[in-house]
């Protein structure tokens, strides 16, 4: 039986170099097969995993001899951490590894919605010329909201006021003191969503910021503001921001992830027939240079975790 279960996608090279002589199972498809899964972990020490995989309760129980999990990413909520504490089990996220990654895709979709202009391939194809009609705008003197301000929404805002942008935060945890906060105004959520003209989330899923934004959010923000969540799923009340897409009530949204991943039929129909939303399966901090990394940090924590616990 293996020592080391990988049951979703990596950098297969980082196997190879970093656990080179290790008993490893890797099989991405094990995260959509349970049953096998947890008949893989029977003697396994460590488990590595992205989001999708659920480390609590019955995989828990499967994995008696289960000492290690690397998380190929920086979320945590799909690992029941007080029962991985309990079990004296230690958690490795790969912090950092995927934060231009993720940066990147907030630029790049704040400007996708902005300018308005990049879905008119099949028109211009088919000899139609809609010029009037995709006149977006710039990002250049625009607002960035950012509702949380770590490391990820930091380097978020680097490029932005590289593009000409303000930026503003809302962060209660980090003191005001905090050098991070220079040329960045702190704002109350309520003033930061009135103001910003782009909103980026950058917060956790805790029992605090479930439906953060939801109806009375949206409904203080601008009709011509967009909103961009690449943090987790249940942040943001879906229902509410597709009723108001669907009425002009906010002018686009990009989202990244969503309380049920991969989307169920009742899921996704919220969304259908929009064109003012950007949907992506949670693959903002996932590009072929943060794969590489992810990959080799979390199996570098991994090996030197076992090491240390034999």
């Amino acid at each position: 039986m293996p020592e080391i279960v990988i049951s979703e996608f990596l950098d297969e090279t980082a196997i190879a170099s970093i656990l080179k002589g290790r008993d490893v199972l890797y099989d991405p498809k094990l995260v959509d097969e349970p049953a096998r899964l947890h008949a893989a972990l029977k003697d396994a020490r460590a488990i590595v995993v992205r989001n999708r995989t659920q480390v609590r309760g019955a995989l828990l129980d499967a994995a008696p001899q289960l000492c290690v999990v690397g998380r190929l990413g920086v979320g945590l909520d799909n690992i029941d951490m007080d029962a991985c504490k309990a079990r004296g089990i230690e958690v490795f996220p790969a912090t950092g590894a995927n934060d231009i990654a993720v940066a990147e895709y907030v630029i790049a979709a704040a400007m996708i919605l902005v300018r308005r202009a990049y879905a008119s391939s099949a028109d211009v194809a088919a000899g139609l010329w809609p010029r009037g009609a995709l006149i977006g705008g710039e990002v250049y003197g625009k607002t960035l909201g950012l509702v949380g301000y770590g490391a990820i929404a930091r380097m978020t805002a680097a490029r932005a006021r590289a593009l000409g942008m303000e930026i503003a935060a809302y962060d209660p945890y980090l003191p005001a003191s905090d050098a991070h906060w220079s040329g960045v105004r702190s704002l109350p959520l309520h003033a930061l969503l009135a103001e910003a003209d782009i909103v980026s989330l950058h917060t956790p899923l805790t029992k605090e910021t479930r439906h953060m934004i939801g109806a009375a959010a949206i409904a203080g923000m601008k009709r011509s503001a967009i909103l961009i969540n690449a943090a987790r799923g249940g942040v943001v009340d879906e229902g509410a921001l597709a009723s108001a897409l669907k009425e002009g009530r906010i002018a686009g949204a990009a989202l990244d992830v969503f309380e049920e991943e991969p989307l169920g039929p009742a899921s996704g129909a919220k969304f259908a027939g929009l064109n003012n939303v950007v949907l992506t399966p949670h693959i903002a901090g996932v590009t072929e240079e943060s794969n590489v990394r992810v990959s080799r940090v979390t199996l570098e924590n991994v090996a030197t975790a076992l090491a240390r616990r034999r």
